[in-house]
């Protein structure tokens, strides 16, 4: 089965595939998570490179991401030979946010690392179905998952306009707030919103000319992440990782925007989310992870082959025992 007519291994490309899996410092019998499945390259190499004594548990909310790795379930982690992953492999059909339940259900006590590829897919924006971008005309809908009830649709033809404004300074950081607010309201009294297309038209007008492709994906950016609540998500995953990893166990993360890195930094560095330094008598910070080296970005031979890795921050840190 294709998907919005692509063929699977278009898919989509990991992002800094080779640096976020050699951060996880695999040991072949442990215990690992990646809890954002997506096209499965991230999943594919853990799988290559743990034992028959090692676990692989993949976490993804979006339709079709499940129905392309359960199509492909045989040969995930396949180098050259239909392996089946059974014993190896678990498929959650879960919103992360929800790890630390799954991981009580499936019986694991501790983790040895955790891989997060935050964002939004190369399907997502490839797929005009989906709506996540301003680049076709589409129904406005932006869900992960397709079975949340919430849509872009609800909330720009409901939301009032202090609420609409809120979203687009807090989540797409965007000084024009509150003229997209309003500029949503006036038009949705004439005629309901139902198409990016249509907010695309709308907002265009009111954006610098300089920064308008810019500033127009900020807005949808913040739409996205009031529909998907992408930021109590991140909060919570991050949170139960803490939790859930061993002593020497790694917390990798590929973050795309100054929201999601913020967040991963903080908790990074303190080991909360708010970011709040706990100091001992000796000013030493008490913190349950300590960062490994430094951001890691895409180099050009990356940039050139995957776009989408423009914006892509890789942060690791590792369980202090």
């Amino acid at each position: 089965m294709y998907f919005c007519g692509m063929e699977p291994n278009e898919y989509h490309i990991p992002v800094l595939l080779g640096p976020s899996v050699d951060g996880l410092n695999i040991c072949p019998s442990g215990v690992y998570v990646d809890v954002t499945l997506g096209g499965g390259g991230h999943s594919r190499e853990i799988l290559r490179r743990l034992s028959a004594q090692g676990h692989l548990f993949s976490f993804d909310q979006d339709g079709d991401a499940i129905t392309r790795a359960e199509q492909q379930a045989e040969n995930i982690d396949s180098t050259g030979e239909r392996v089946p992953t059974g014993p190896r492999w678990t498929l959650v059909r879960s919103n992360f946010r929800y790890l630390k339940n799954w991981m009580h259900y499936h019986e694991v006590e501790g983790l040895d690392g955790l891989l997060a590829d935050l964002g939004v897919s190369s399907h997502h924006f490839d797929e005009s179905c989906r709506g996540f971008s301003f680049r076709s005309d589409a129904p406005l809908d932006m869900r992960m998952n397709q079975q949340a009830r919430l849509t872009a649709t609800d909330i720009v033809n409901s939301y009032d306009a202090p609420q609409l404004m809120n979203i687009f300074r807090l989540y797409g950081e965007l000084r024009q707030a509150p003229r997209l607010a309003e500029s949503i309201v006036k038009a949705r009294n004439r005629q309901k919103l139902r198409t990016t297309g249509e907010l695309a038209a709308l907002l265009s007008p009111l954006l610098g000319h300089d920064r308008e492709k810019k500033d127009l994906a900020r807005a949808f950016q913040a739409l996205r992440i009031e529909v998907n609540h992408e930021m109590d998500a991140l909060r919570d995953m991050l949170t139960a990782a803490v939790e859930l990893l061993r002593p020497g166990g790694r917390l990798v993360i590929i973050a795309y925007h100054s929201l999601e890195d913020r967040i991963v930094k903080n908790i990074m560095r303190a080991g909360n989310i708010e970011g709040e330094v706990v100091q001992d008598i000796y000013g030493r910070v008490q913190s349950p992870l300590m960062p490994i080296g430094k951001v890691i970005v895409p180099d050009n031979e990356e940039l050139q082959a995957n776009p989408r890795s423009r914006s892509a921050k890789l942060r690791i840190a590792e369980k202090i025992g």
